[in-house]
């Protein structure tokens, strides 16, 4: 069974109630949505994802989508938690949280090899999220969480057209960044940025044409 068979056979259990799939569930989408998240709501990321996966957990008997379309239901519920976080921030001082949680996603190495790519992450997180938001939201969902271009269109009520053309435009900026250090116009020395990026080209088109 492929990976997509498998998502939507866990999503249809978890939706009749299988408890063992709603945390496979979990596991699997948690990572991804967590760094979305910092993307929006910086240290508050954790805070904002656990109020998501309450949402989550009592909405999802309700849930009539198929597996693909799980991961854009979540990011939409935590997309409306994150502004609605920002909306209750700007009326009250904001107190910054760590965000420990994501040294626990980098993977199943070392423990100190697991934080350091940890601490690489969410400098490149920080790092998109200085883009403007339509192009930081679109490279989060679309490389960050995996998501086609539909999927992502439709948590950010864009056409996919659009949110490819975001992510492009963001993801060349990026480039550019890296290209010239804003500060002193030197070529910029942060590796794990570059090894990012370069990889992420790899995967996709230098341009939008022909992206999903």
């Amino acid at each position: 069974m492929d990976h997509a068979a498998e998502f939507a056979e866990v999503v249809r259990a978890a939706v009749e109630g299988d408890e063992a799939a709603f945390m496979w569930l979990y596991r699997e989408v948690q990572p991804g949505l967590l760094r979305y998240l910092r993307g929006l709501v910086g240290e508050d990321a954790e805070d904002v994802a656990s109020e998501a996966w309450l949402q989550i957990a009592r909405d999802l008997r309700s849930y009539r989508g198929d597996g693909s379309g799980f991961k854009a239901w979540a990011a939409t519920i935590a997309r409306n938690r994150a502004f609605d976080h920002l909306r209750h921030s700007r009326r009250r001082p904001s107190v910054a949280t760590p965000i420990e949680a994501l040294e626990g996603i980098a993977g199943l190495d070392d423990t100190e090899g697991r934080a350091m790519e940890a601490i690489e992450m969410r400098a490149v997180i920080d790092w998109i999220a200085a883009l403007p938001r339509d192009q930081a939201e679109a490279i989060l969902l679309r490389v960050v969480m995996g998501m086609d271009a539909e999927s992502a269109g439709n948590v950010v009520g864009k056409r996919a057209g659009a949110v490819r053309m975001a992510a492009h435009r963001g993801l060349r900026r990026l480039a550019e960044d890296l290209e010239h250090d804003p500060a002193t116009g030197e070529p910029s020395r942060r590796p794990s940025k570059r090894s990012w990026l370069l990889a992420v080209t790899r995967r996709r088109p230098a341009t939008p044409d022909g992206e999903r």
